[in-house]
């Protein structure tokens, strides 16, 4: 069973975040994701930018659902 601090670290080795947070059941994932490197990005941009850090992930099978809200610094204090 996959743990959401493996997800956490996976992200972490490919983004900057100011916060990072990742819940789920083993098989299914919801992660909140903070950073500064969202500025700029429409919603589905920045969604690729995490599908393509974790692509080999799930390419393998190794992780099969990730739920995402996606956030800059500024939206995050909102």
């Amino acid at each position: 069973m996959l743990d959401p601090k493996k997800i956490e670290e996976w992200i972490h080795a490919g983004l900057t975040c100011e916060h990072l947070s990742v819940d789920g059941d083993g098989a299914h994932f919801a992660a909140v994701i903070v950073s500064s490197q969202f500025a700029g990005l429409n919603r589905v941009k920045r969604q690729q930018l995490i599908n393509a850090i974790l692509k080999a992930r799930f390419d393998s099978g190794e992780l099969h659902a990730l739920s995402m809200q996606t956030l800059t610094p500024e939206e995050w204090r909102g």
